[in-house]
C-alpha cells in the first residue's frame, strides 16, 4: 500500500535535492525520510531516484510519478484547508520566502500578531535575498520588493513602495548635491548586486530612464547598502521602509532631483495554476491591512 508519507518524501527530497535538506525540511532524521522512500520505491515497484554520493537526479519513472505526487500531496492540504474553513479555523503549513532586511523590519512583526490569532498555522519563513523558484523550492508564495519578471507568477500587491536617492551629509558636503539626472553620472552610487547595476531607474516623460553612475560598492543587502551610504562611500537608492529612519534622523540625506524614482511595490506571488490555500489568502490580507495605504512606513 503506498503510504502518504513516503509521498511527501519523495516530493521533499525533489524539490530540496538532497535528502539531508528534505529531513531539515520535514523536521525528521535522514534515516526516516530515506526509509520512507525506499518503501515507496517498493510499493510502486520501481526505482524512482538515482543516487550517488553527490547527486540525486530523477528516473523516468520518478519523473512521471512527481506530477502526480505534487497533486496528490496538493489535494491533500486543500481537503485539510476546506475542513478548516468550515470549521471556522485556518491550519497547517505555510512557507514563504522573503528578503531578509524587509523580513526583519515589517514582515515580521506584521505576522507575529497573525500567528498569534491563528496557532494552527504552521509557518516557516526562509528570509533570502537570492531570487527562489517559488515552485521549484517548494514555497507556496514568495514575497519581493520590486518588478517580478516571472510570468508564471500570479503577483498580488500588499503595498506601494516608494525609493529615495539618499547619501550621507557628509558626502554631500564633498561631492556637491546632484539635482538632475546627468548629475548623476558623476557620483559614486552603492548598487543592489541582485538586479544588477541598472537599478536606477526614474520616470520620465519620455518612459523609464535608466542611470548609471560610477559605482563604488556593489552588495546583496539593503541594511548594508544603507550603512554604506551612512559611512559616506556613495549614494543609494533605497525604499523608505529601509532608509525612512536614518533620514529622519539625520544621517541620511533626502536628494531631490528632476526626476523621481520609478514607484515599486511589496508583492506575494505563488505559481500559476495552483489554487491558493484560504490560510495564504488570509496572510495576504493581514499584511495588507497591517502596512496600510499608504503603508506606515512612509510616515
Amino acid at each position: 500500500m503506498i503510504r502518504v508519507e513516503g509521498i511527501t518524501a519523495f516530493v521533499a527530497v525533489v524539490e530540496s535535492g538532497s535528502v539531508s535538506e528534505a529531513a531539515r525540511r520535514l523536521r525528521l532524521s535522514k534515516s526516516v525520510v530515506s526509509e520512507r522512500l525506499a518503501e515507496l520505491e517498493r510499493s510502486l515497484g520501481g526505482m524512482l531516484l538515482h543516487r550517488t554520493t553527490r547527486k540525486l537526479t530523477l528516473t523516468e519513472d520518478g519523473l512521471a510519478f512527481l506530477g502526480r505526487a505534487t497533486r496528490i500531496l496538493e489535494e491533500i492540504e486543500q481537503a485539510a484547508a476546506e475542513m478548516s474553513e468550515r470549521r471556522g479555523t485556518l491550519s497547517g503549513p505555510v512557507r514563504l520566502a522573503a528578503p531578509v532586511t524587509f523580513g526583519r523590519m515589517h514582515l515580521g512583526p506584521a505576522l507575529y500578531p497573525f500567528l498569534a490569532a491563528h496557532p494552527g498555522i504552521e509557518l516557516v519563513l526562509d528570509l533570502n535575498d537570492r531570487r527562489v523558484d517559488v515552485a521549484s523550492d517548494g514555497y507556496d508564495a514568495i514575497i519581493r520588493h520590486g518588478p517580478i519578471a516571472d510570468s508564471r507568477l500570479v503577483v498580488w500587491t500588499l503595498s506601494r513602495s516608494r525609493r529615495l536617492l539618499v547619501a550621507s551629509p557628509d558626502y554631500l558636503l564633498r561631492n556637491g548635491v546632484p539635482k538632475t539626472l546627468a548629475d548623476l553620472d558623476r557620483h559614486k552610487a552603492i548598487f543592489y548586486t541582485n538586479r544588477g547595476v541598472a537599478d536606477w531607474r526614474f520616470a520620465t516623460p519620455e518612459g523609464p530612464a535608466v542611470v548609471r553612475a560610477r559605482q563604488a560598492v556593489g552588495m546583496n543587502n539593503g541594511d548594508m547598502m544603507r550603512d554604506a551610504a551612512i559611512a559616506g562611500l556613495g549614494i543609494a537608492l533605497l525604499p523608505v521602509f529601509i532608509v525612512g529612519p536614518s533620514v529622519r534622523e539625520g544621517l541620511l540625506s533626502e536628494i531631490v532631483i528632476d526626476h523621481e524614482p520609478e514607484v515599486e511595490f511589496i508583492y506575494m506571488a505563488h505559481p500559476e495554476g495552483r489554487n491558493p490555500s484560504a490560510k495564504l489568502r488570509a496572510v495576504a490580507d493581514h499584511l495588507r491591512k497591517t502596512f496600510g495605504d499608504p503603508p506606515y512606513w512612509d510616515g
